[in-house]
């Protein structure tokens, strides 16, 4: 059991040695990875504006006129909120627009009840937990006192519990998705120990990290939707995969930042 431990310690060393000269980069990569996926969609929808109309109005029975203005309203509140949670303006109102965006769309396109779409967008907006949680914790300073705000401090324990449980749901996706191969068990199963010590905060920042680098490595390995040419729908359903996952990411690299919260082993642990 020591042995563990001191290997877990020089290893803690070893990733803060390493992460140290990022630090000051890491707040504005995971706003930016966070808001990424919306990005590309309010792009894609422009690009392909007749065939979303389409899809809509066949497919989906949305009357001529409202179409349109549900797509351009989408389009508008991605590009307005993401603009806003990369420069951490007004971010409470970008979560909001961007939860908002993840909500109708999952019902506009019928795709609510798929189990993938469901698990993934509940990570993405565990994701938009973590960037309000760090908006609650840059809001505890007065300027005035340089006393914390209580209210704001307690809002941001529970809204950093339900983002990291939202987050590791991208896991389970992929854990019960694809053929059932010895490097998937593996990954797996490095990954699902990951998931849990984030879910309960034991070590939620180096656990973070370590599911950062597996997606970063699957997204490259699997999501690969630039070598795709032969079937542009199949090509646009990995690139919207491809962008959710650096969401995740996003959302995983904000935990690394602001850390676990209240409601963690790592926080209790400092109180013994």
């Amino acid at each position: 059991m020591e042995q563990i431990r001191n290997v877990s310690e020089q290893t803690e060393d070893v990733l803060e040695k390493i992460s140290r000269p990022l630090k000051p980069y890491i707040p504005w990569v995971a706003r930016t990875l966070l808001v990424s996926t919306f990005i590309e969609d309010s792009v894609r929808i422009v690009m392909q504006w007749q065939n979303q109309l389409m899809y809509l109005q066949a497919y989906r029975g949305f009357p001529w006129g409202v179409s349109h203005v549900f797509l351009l309203v989408n389009v508008a509140t991605m590009l307005v909120c993401s603009g806003l949670a990369i420069s951490r303006r007004h971010t409470e109102y970008a979560v909001g627009g961007l939860f908002a965006v993840i909500v109708t769309q999952g019902f506009a396109y019928g795709l609510i009840f798929d189990i993938k779409f469901f698990l993934r967008n509940l990570s993405v907006a565990g994701g938009l937990l973590m960037l309000l949680a760090e908006s609650l914790l840059a809001k505890r300073r007065n300027v005035f006192a340089g006393l914390p705000n209580i209210s704001d401090e307690d809002q941001s324990k529970y809204v950093l519990l339900g983002g990291r449980i939202l987050l590791v749901l991208l896991f389970v996706s992929f854990v019960f998705s694809g053929k059932l191969t010895l490097m998937r068990l593996i990954v797996s199963a490095i990954g699902g120990l990951s998931c849990l010590m984030v879910a309960v905060g034991f070590k939620a920042k180096y656990s973070a990290i370590v599911l950062v680098t597996i997606l970063s490595v699957f997204n490259l390995a699997v999501n690969n939707w630039w070598t795709i040419d032969f079937n542009p729908v199949h090509r646009d359903f990995v690139k919207y995969d491809f962008f959710q996952t650096l969401s995740i990411m996003g959302g995983f690299l904000l935990l690394v930042n602001v850390g676990p919260g209240g409601f963690s082993v790592d926080e209790k642990k400092k109180n013994f």
